[in-house]
């Protein structure tokens, strides 16, 4: 599988945060020839898509009218629209949206034998007791915490019941911040609530913790992945045959209080973080730990299987994009 010129890549979810991500990568590889696929409606998505190039831009809901007749023009799909939410309720939506959606895209892109990559999601591991390995015989092990992780689940499963994993790719993304991801509000990650805090000389706040015999307060652990080094493992799956599910992450679980502490250092201001209770509506539905399992991915991504640091990725973000308010 190569990347032709001739041909499209189309991007759904391409104004948001990793799909905007991915636009800019591919642009500064030469390649522009992408068919965008989003909903803007009153949102600040826009702003991630100024200075980049694309073929068009596609509203979510005309995608299949447009697909007609254009089979033979495209290469591949990185699916990557969906509502990202954890916190949403209205169980109808998250399936027809981040499931059904999938589903009829799949078989569109199967039946003309085109490259499918889509994102599933970490929080698909639910509370992680049955690990973060990425073994397609371990999905139906899984018990997501949320309504968005069930409805990632739910496609995943899918796909291992059509049989088709052999020839796609999903791709569990775990923590991943950086530019672009402005519009996604209160889902948007901690940092770019640190930040504005750390400026007016205020201390972070800090969930305590809801296991304290496992984890101190602030140090549960997530892993955090840079949206550069996201962004780049995904492109990656354009020029490789692999097939099946992948963890996307850095393979290391940080704590909240290295990540706070990052945020500090990058603003080169005095570490000041109070801990307080974590909503009840959070409790049962948050991870204390995650980590990806990365073995798997390691072996298909090879050179491009690389990560920074959690310090120098905040710093990079912190210092050259939120603090300027600047686009990737």
């Amino acid at each position: 599988m190569k990347i032709f010129d001739d041909q499209f890549i189309v991007i759904t979810g391409g104004a948001g945060f990793i799909g905007s991500g991915v636009i800019r990568y591919l642009n500064d590889k030469g390649f522009t020839n992408l068919i965008v696929v989003d909903e803007l409606d009153h949102t600040e998505k826009w702003k991630n898509l100024v200075g980049k190039k694309f073929v068009d831009f596609i509203n979510k809901s005309q995608l299949f009218s447009w697909l007609i007749g254009k089979e033979s023009l495209i290469e591949a799909f990185i699916h990557l629209g969906a509502c990202s939410d954890t916190m949403e309720t209205d169980g109808n939506f998250l399936l027809e949206n981040n499931y059904r959606y999938s589903v009829r895209l799949a078989e569109y892109a199967l039946k003309n034998k085109q490259r499918f990559i889509y994102a599933s999601s970490a929080a698909t591991y639910g509370d992680g007791v049955e690990g973060f390995i990425d073994d397609e015989e371990s999905i139906y092990h899984l018990k997501p915490l949320n309504m968005y992780g069930f409805s990632k689940q739910l496609f995943d499963e899918w796909a291992l019941q059509e049989g088709v994993l052999d020839k796609i790719v999903g791709l569990k993304y775990f923590n991943v911040f950086g530019p672009n991801e402005a519009h996604k509000g209160k889902m948007a990650s901690a940092i770019t609530r640190m930040v504005p805090h750390i400026l007016k000389g205020e201390t972070v706040k800090l969930f305590k913790s809801t296991d304290p015999k496992q984890f101190a307060d602030g140090e549960q652990k997530r892993d955090f992945l840079y949206v550069k080094d996201a962004v780049r493992m995904t492109c990656a799956f354009l020029t490789n045959d692999a097939t099946g599910i992948y963890n996307i992450g850095s393979g290391i679980a940080s704590t909240w209080n290295e990540l706070a502490s990052a945020v500090f250092n990058a603003l080169d201001r005095p570490i000041e973080i109070e801990y307080i209770d974590m909503p009840k509506e959070l409790v049962n539905k948050y991870q204390n730990y995650s980590r990806a399992e990365m073995d798997k991915a390691n072996k298909v991504l090879k050179e491009e299987a690389y990560s920074l640091s959690l310090n120098d990725a905040v710093s990079d973000y912190v210092k050259n994009y939120l603090v300027p308010d600047k686009k990737w």
